[in-house]
């Protein structure tokens, strides 16, 4: 059991509904602090000393693994995909950053958009740590070349919230880019601190999977016979779509595996158990969230050959709308129109996991374990998309992983 006195870090630790954001530590920095846990190196809070009142009422409202943010108004919402305003596929315009991008670059392309026009000052988002490239860290892009730098995913754990505290301390205006329960973790950070709606411009995110631990990537790096203390580059995507994972030791010597491989074979094996029941992993509280547009084969099943990269994008405020029409007026991004009811043949994984939150919920409650709060983010209606026996049998499956403490 976690040693806490705060009510909410030990109800949210001890029921492995933590996601690692860091929220905690930035809401509380001098109680508690993030840090990589020995087996799998997810990053978990420790708290150092007692957590403030004031500190623990913002944890209990904001902390994703206590709270979800419910989805915002929007013109449409889909019970699967979220609210929104407009639905495309695009890519960026420029080909460096759609190459660079893990789909086509359209996140990218904003942020540099979004510098190019004056709108902000820095981006707030993650990379490769280039002292130790197994790992990532949060960084502070401040121009183009940055963002190119920091393009691709990073399946793997980071707290892009630790030093949010510090970041608006620190004045001006920024972009935050980050998983959609960071995200959440933002958006109802705002109702205590009026900082982040008046500094931070926008906030992006992405269709999200799952955060894998540190252990994933050992493994990669293991199966590609690549030597971890020599290493001075490790890409999980990116540079073409899906694109490799890519490890680059010292001398030059250069070790790949394929995406179906790195995520299909091994990182999605390694994801955290509070991702396995999210009940928002579409971004549904971003300004704008984007995702892999796949093509599918004859059946409809995505397929994971390279091409040119594409990116679905879900603009889901007025604020996303404006600035996505803004790049596409400046010739920064490139989108076609799309249906809502097409974005299931290239998401396919996450309606499933949607229409199965709540019989994984349901398992939690009829083992008395603690839950998050997820109302208002259309789990409801999901469910009533899944056949009866399906739903049965998840529950059935979760409950008997819970007993078997198999998270």
């Amino acid at each position: 059991m976690s040693g806490f006195t705060s009510p909410t870090l030990k109800r949210i630790v001890d029921g492995q509904l933590c996601v690692g954001c860091g929220l905690c530590a930035a809401a509380a920095p001098a109680a508690v602090t993030m840090q990589r846990d020995g087996k799998l190196g997810y990053l978990r809070p420790v708290e150092t000393a007692a957590v403030p009142p004031a500190a623990e009422a913002v944890i209990a409202s904001a902390c994703p693994g206590a709270t979800v943010a419910p989805w915002q108004d929007a013109p449409a919402t889909s019970a699967l995909w979220g609210p929104y305003q407009s639905i495309h596929t695009g890519h960026s315009t420029d080909a460096q950053v759609r190459h660079a991008g893990s789909s086509g670059g359209v996140l990218s392309g904003l942020l540099i958009h979004l510098f190019n026009t004056g709108a902000i000052d820095r981006v707030v988002h993650v990379a490769m740590d280039p002292d130790a490239p197994l790992l990532t860290h949060v960084v502070r892009s401040i121009g183009r070349n940055d963002v190119v730098r920091a393009a691709g995913s990073r399946y793997a754990p980071v707290a892009p919230l630790a030093a949010i505290a510090a970041e608006l301390d620190a004045g001006g205006r920024f972009a935050f880019v980050g998983k959609p329960c960071d995200v959440s973790a933002l958006r109802q950070w705002a109702r205590h601190d009026p900082r982040v709606d008046a500094q931070v411009v926008v906030m992006l995110s992405f269709f999200c999977a799952g955060t894998p631990s540190q252990a994933g990537t050992d493994r990669i790096i293991k199966r590609l016979g690549a030597n971890p203390g020599k290493l001075t580059s490790f890409r999980y995507r990116g540079d073409g779509w899906p694109g490799y994972a890519t490890a680059v030791e010292a001398d030059g010597r250069t070790t790949r595996m394929s995406y179906a491989a790195s995520w299909g074979e091994i990182l999605s094996r390694e994801v955290q158990y509070r991702c396995k029941i999210c009940p928002d992993a579409v971004g549904g509280v971003a300004d704008i969230a984007a995702a892999d547009a796949w093509y599918g084969d004859d059946s409809g099943y995505p397929t994971f050959e390279e091409a040119d990269g594409r990116s679905l994008i879900m603009v889901r405020s007025p604020r996303g709308s404006a600035l996505l029409a803004e790049a596409q007026a400046a010739g920064a991004i490139a989108t076609t129109p799309l249906e809502v009811g097409e974005i299931i043949k290239m998401q396919p994984h996450q309606a499933r996991r949607k229409r199965l939150v709540a019989s994984r919920i349901a398992a939690l409650t009829a083992t008395f374990q603690p839950k998050p709060r997820t109302d208002g983010t259309g789990v409801e209606a999901a469910a009533k998309l899944a056949p009866f026996p399906e739903q049965l049998r998840s529950f059935a499956g979760s409950v008997r992983r819970i007993l078997s403490d198999k998270r």
